[in-house]
């Protein structure tokens, strides 16, 4: 790491060494799974949010090999924060916490805590939380647009997020929409998920302004951020709420549900529900 990137960090890494406390870090991230199932294999958590939870706690429990007091992480889940704007609804939303919630206390990772809209306001009228959210915390459509157009890793997060929405889009239309008409329509909404998402942004620094931020997007030199892939992946902007894990026989990884299917790989089912995809090749005994 270079000197301009510890100088970013370094200031609100040493408070919680000063005091002797764990390092906390927070991610915006485990929204709620895509409701496109071409990508995904259902609308609940399964091994891929098994593996980068995992891979959240393990960031802690190496810390604490270095540093005593050890780290924790707060993930603010962001579903209820845009989900209106990508087609999953509050009940969908809420089910998928509740499980992740339920998957970090059965696997005893207990460096690792849920943060939501309703924790930052308090209620469940989530139509109302996120009103709140706007009126107190989101800042111009305009300025975002002028954002997008002349800031180069702006233009980038927009494109990945217009993709993502394209794709949604045509999963669910039914031949009555024209792929133009589709396009516009999901870069006005990719501008609102990125409104929000920044306006969530300000509401969980406002929170936690000491924490060390941690994002599932790749960030530029000398960020405050820490760029982090979840998974093993080709795509570094794919995670897995847009994705399935793949068993190749050689290694687990995230790739589309589409992706998996045109292999011929086979659904494996834990404790009832759809966990993963492994390739035609394996055999799986239970």
């Amino acid at each position: 790491m270079c000197a301009a990137c510890c100088e970013a960090r370094q200031e609100r890494l040493a408070y919680f060494i000063e005091h002797g406390e764990p390092i906390h870090f927070v991610i915006p991230a485990f929204p709620a799974k895509s409701p496109n199932l071409t990508k995904v294999i259902g609308a609940l958590p399964d091994l891929g949010e098994h593996m980068a939870l995992a891979l959240l706690q393990s960031i802690c429990d190496y810390t604490g090999y270095f540093y005593p007091p050890g780290a924790r992480i707060t993930i603010c889940s962001d579903g209820h924060v845009f989900g209106d704007v990508v087609g999953v609804s509050d009940n969908t939303v809420s089910a998928y916490r509740a499980s992740l919630t339920n998957m970090i206390r059965m696997s005893n990772w207990r460096s690792l805590e849920m943060f939501g809209l309703d924790d930052a306001f308090g209620g469940t009228d989530y139509p109302k939380l996120r009103q709140t959210l706007e009126y107190g915390y989101t800042t111009p459509l305009e300025e975002l647009k002028e954002s997008v157009r002349t800031d180069r890793n702006s233009q980038s997060l927009f494109n990945g997020i217009h993709r993502f929405m394209f794709e949604d889009a045509l999963a669910r239309n039914k031949g009555e929409t024209s792929k133009t008409k589709l396009r516009k329509e999901s870069k006005e909404a990719a501008y609102q998920t990125i409104r929000r998402s920044n306006a969530w942004s300000r509401v969980v620094a406002e929170n936690f302004p000491r924490a060390m931020r941690l994002s599932i997007h790749p960030q530029p030199l000398h960020s405050e951020k820490f760029g982090l892939r979840l998974m093993r992946t080709q795509d570094n902007w794919l995670t897995p709420w847009h994705g399935v894990v793949l068993d190749d026989g050689d290694r687990l990884s995230l790739v589309k549900r589409w992706e998996a299917e045109d292999l011929k790989a086979s659904v494996v089912l834990r404790n009832g529900r759809p966990s993963h995809f492994v390739a035609p090749h394996l055999t799986i005994t239970s």
